[in-house]
């Protein structure tokens, strides 16, 4: 992991939530359940399946969904870098980690 950017780590954790809550909320109801930060500066946002609206017979988002809530977060913050890699935790919710680019 040392190709990863060096992340801004004086961004308070509350100002965090507050984007991650933006990014997973729809209408009324917000689908995020946790935020976890990491000592390097990136934090996971684990968020209800239900964010993703699929269609009858499948039972994952397409990657076109991954796709699209990435473009969705950087729309949001342009400064975000959104890793590669996204998944289910053992709970049966949805993960994916990100940070923000360092202003220096």
């Amino acid at each position: 992991m040392s190709n990863l950017p060096e992340f801004d780590t004086q961004r308070p954790y509350d100002m965090v939530e507050r984007f991650a809550r933006r990014v997973f909320t729809r209408g009324n109801k917000t689908h995020l359940h946790d935020l976890v930060s990491f000592e390097d500066g990136h934090y996971r946002a684990i968020f209800e399946t239900d964010y993703f609206i699929l269609q009858s017979e499948k039972t994952e988002p397409s990657k076109s969904q991954w796709n699209t809530l990435k473009k969705h977060i950087k729309r949001i913050d342009r400064r975000t870098f959104i890793f590669k890699e996204n998944g289910t935790t053992d709970e049966g919710r949805y993960w994916i980690d990100f940070g923000f680019f360092d202003d220096d």
